[in-house]
């Protein structure tokens, strides 16, 4: 039988050994550890198990563009000049032999199409990605291992953490894996990767992780598994499994000059993919806590003159000042060393842990402001809302604050020039602008987000902010358990959402 080199090698350190001890010679191999796992001789029954879960994603992007042709310029007098007329212009006398250059051809169609790798996770037809894998693709085919094909819908994605969901109905159960505890998996762990590198489909490739906690980007919500199971382009969004056949990690990105395996590939942990997963199977979006503070990292300097003793923590560079952090009293300046119990070690930390903790819920922050220690109490808004709050931060968007009013958890505010400019909201989309949403509301579950636009209340316009909550008043009075909004985006996208009003 032929096995690995590691237990090769293992099996002739011990048979060595056991040679010298049988000649009154000491032994040249100190005792294998209670906790060690030796190497697994085949990875083929693990392969076998799991690999009818892993998916080939094909993910075509069909755009509409006008385009134009060049047309040949033929010399004065030219006899092929009638020929030329009558192909490329209609006719000898069409638009008085005037010369176009650049005749429009009409709307062209451009296809383009991505390949990647996914997984099932239910067998009802849940399928994971990555976000980069699908782009903005409108025709996404999911592909298994015994040929099917199945299309695919989008459920949710997230950029941050490069995950997406996909749905397929299947006419019988898929076959599915589940999650396991990347947070139990160490350096050195053996590991095994399946996926689609470069359109083979079906690839099976093995090694250990090679580090944990890398960041590989700019992005906040890093801490990547590092591994150098063979993972090449096609690979992304397809699964790292452990020895017990769960997933650890979801391959998204390679280290490499060429663009090959060199044996430094990067997978989002489980354990911070998971609860986005769960957001966009749940919401169809992602609902990260938001603290509404800048922040930098504290060097040994800083950690000095700030009388921090070592360098730690996140220092506060500003304030959002429609953020929680201001009314909780958080000021720049100050470090926060501790976020709802947790410890910020770096200020790459605190992004992490702030958008993996609930929105609405009151946390603790400990700060340290000039060498004293205090503690603020913080109730997070919703990173999400947030980012649309600083887009459309515009110069003299506080010049303008209208009355607003308050129905279903949301504020709502009329339609002025300026906000219609700070939510770029397009000139044909008429109604009421919510500009505050409770995350704990009905109308939050359903999807209502700051810079949406009210235009309908059970079928009826309502252009401001008091004919609405009247329209929603008469719902109650009676007895309507919720009320049919149709709210617009501001592309002017239109939706009906039904929210309760009880």
């Amino acid at each position: 039988m032929v096995h690995s080199v590691p237990q090769a090698f293992r099996r002739f350190a011990i048979a060595t050994a056991a040679v010298a001890v049988l000649a009154g010679a000491p032994s040249l191999v100190a005792p294998t550890p209670a906790f060690a796992r030796s190497a697994p001789e085949s990875f083929a029954d693990l392969a076998e198990s799991v690999i009818g879960a892993v998916v080939n994603i094909s993910a075509a992007t069909t755009s509409t563009e006008q385009r134009s042709v060049q047309l040949p310029q033929l010399p004065p007098g030219s006899p092929f000049q009638e020929f030329f007329d009558e192909f490329f212009k209609g006719g000898p006398n069409n638009n008085q032999g005037e010369a176009q250059p650049n005749r429009p051809q009409g709307p062209q169609q451009r296809r383009s199409n991505s390949l990647g790798s996914g997984f099932v996770i239910d067998a009802s037809g849940i399928v994971i990605t990555n976000n980069h894998v699908i782009g903005e693709a409108n025709d996404i085919t999911v592909i298994f291992s015994d040929g099917k094909k199945l299309k695919a819908e989008i459920v949710g994605k997230d950029p941050k953490v490069d995950l997406a969901v996909l749905r397929v109905k299947s006419d019988k159960p898929l076959k599915a894996v589940k999650f396991g505890d990347s947070e139990k998996a160490r350096i050195g762990d053996w590991v095994m990767a399946i996926g689609n590198p470069f359109g083979l489909g079906g690839t099976v490739t093995a090694g250990i992780i090679s580090a944990r906690n890398r960041d590989i980007s700019d992005q906040s919500y890093g801490q990547y598994i590092q591994t150098d199971a063979s993972i090449n382009k096609g690979n992304s969004g397809g699964p790292l499994f452990n020895m017990d056949g769960d997933v650890i990690g979801i391959n998204t990105a390679i280290l490499s000059p060429s663009g090959g395996s060199i044996g430094i590939g990067f997978s989002v942990p489980a354990a911070l993919a998971k609860p986005v997963i769960d957001q966009l199977i749940q919401y169809g979006e992602t609902r990260r806590g938001w603290l509404g503070v800048r922040i930098q990292n504290v060097d040994d300097s800083i950690a000095e003159s700030l009388g921090l003793g070592s360098a730690r923590g996140a220092l506060v560079a500003g304030i959002d000042e429609k953020g929680p952090a201001k009314p909780a009293g958080i000021e720049a300046g100050d470090v926060i060393v501790k976020f709802d119990g947790v410890e910020v070690k770096e200020s790459k930390d605190l992004p992490r842990i702030v958008g993996q903790t609930p929105v609405g819920k009151a946390v603790d922050v400990l700060v340290v402001r000039k060498g004293k220690e205090l503690t603020k109490s913080v109730t997070l808004g919703r990173l999400e809302d947030g980012e649309k709050l600083a887009k459309a931060n515009l110069p003299g968007a506080e010049a303008e604050k209208p009355a607003v009013k308050r129905a279903l958890g949301l504020e709502l505010s009329p339609m002025t020039e300026d906000l219609r400019k700070r939510f770029s909201i397009k000139e044909s989309v008429k109604g009421v602008i919510v500009s505050r949403v409770d995350p704990n509301s009905p109308a939050a579950d359903k999807r209502i987000g700051v810079g949406d636009v009210i235009v309908e209340v059970q079928q009826e316009p309502v252009g401001t902010p008091d004919a609405m909550t009247k329209r929603i008043d008469a719902l109650k009075k009676d007895g309507k358990k919720s009320a049919l909004l149709l709210v617009s985006n501001a592309q002017g996208e239109v939706r009906f959402v039904a929210v309760s009003i009880e």
